[in-house]
């Protein structure tokens, strides 16, 4: 079968390697869609950073491996002891491996686990025709949503959770800085929980423009000052919650400057470079920064109701293309900011080869 193998910084290969058989407890998963990530990106360009070099302490495994951690598929043969699913049943998959002995593990919060493995990032995943994955990171997909929307359950999942984490709902004003595949997701997330004021400031006009096609409120921060706005727009009280998915210096100290007294700033991003944290602003105002990691088993189940309620959708910014064009069309457009979402299909005809 072919498969996207990570052998290092700019080195992915699409190869023929073997297709995987499904040990006990586990399933053979045909891929549907594979979407590539900012972890992704980091691992082309400048990894390893979370791929291991030695064995993993979950996974034994390590360069190189097949990349993939979002992604969804359909069933195709069953391990041995698995009994609550069967071949042809449709999955999105929680890929992460956690130790369940740990001090978070114990708590219930195995997303902050102190040994954390992805499947795709620690193990062969699912930028492939097949994977096999643990029946523990299988989620049934309803009838009415798609293989497509499915690959999306994982990277709307970090966003659901963020959201959770920000303690807002109906009543509230909230403000997404960035708005990428996490800050769109911020804003489907907190529709879902009934929030409807919220804003979402982002540079880019090729950004702000996808999603306000989905209907969102946008803030250019380069002609705005978002925290004026946040202020004056509330009258004084600022907002119940900031996010920040962009993960830059500039974000994270104006969405600190946007929130009220006692509230937070959830942090959803990734930093490249140490940020000289504000803290004067956060004792002045007793705000704080809340860090937010992945997901739960409960998020991926909240984001896969509300995508069978239709309040996702994929129109203006997720683009499929095949695994033969996974760098040019994956990679190094992704990059080059040319498109906002990939998802990559292993079975599609590449752009070259279309009639």
């Amino acid at each position: 079968m072919k498969a996207a193998v990570y052998y290092g910084p700019n080195k992915v290969e699409i190869a023929d390697v073997p297709e995987p058989d499904p040990a006990p407890g586990t399933v053979k998963i045909k891929v549907g869609f594979n979407g590539i990530c900012g972890t992704d990106l980091h691992e082309y360009y400048a990894g390893p950073i979370f791929v291991p070099t030695g064995p993993h302490p979950l996974t034994g495994r390590q360069l190189p491996l097949t990349m993939g951690h979002e992604f969804s598929g359909t069933i195709t043969e069953t391990g041995a002891g698995v009994t609550d699913y069967a071949p042809g049943d449709r999955v999105a998959i929680e890929p992460i491996y956690r130790c369940g002995q740990c001090a978070p593990c114990r708590a219930g919060a195995y997303n902050i686990c102190q040994q954390i493995g992805f499947h795709g990032l620690m193990s062969d995943g699912g930028m492939a025709e097949y994977t096999v994955v643990p029946v523990n990171m299988l989620h049934r997909l309803p009838d009415n949503v798609s293989l497509e929307l499915g690959a999306l359950v994982e990277p709307m999942s970090v966003a659901y959770h963020a959201a959770t984490l920000g303690e807002v709902g109906p009543l509230h004003t909230a403000v997404i800085f960035g708005a990428g595949p996490i800050g769109i997701g911020l804003w489907f997330a907190l529709r879902g929980k009934g929030l409807d004021d919220a804003f979402v400031a982002e540079p880019s006009p090729t950004r702000r423009a996808a999603i306000e096609s989905l209907g969102a409120r946008t803030l250019d921060p380069t002609t705005i000052d978002v925290p004026a706005f946040i202020a004056d727009h509330t009258a004084g009280r600022g907002a119940d919650a900031a996010f920040d998915a962009a993960g830059v210096a500039p974000a994270i100290a104006a969405a600190t400057a946007c929130v009220g007294a006692r509230k937070p700033t959830v942090s959803v991003a990734i930093y490249e470079k140490p940020l000289a944290t504000p803290l004067l602003n956060l004792v002045m105002n007793e705000s704080r920064i809340q860090g937010s990691l992945c997901y739960t088993s409960a998020d991926f189940e909240a984001v896969i109701e509300l995508m069978a309620v239709g309040r996702y959708e994929t129109r203006g910014w997720v683009t499929p293309i095949a695994l033969d064009d996974v760098i040019d069309e994956g990679f190094e457009a992704l990059h080059a900011g040319e498109k906002m979402k990939v998802l990559v299909d292993p079975s599609g005809v590449p752009i070259g080869a279309q009639m």
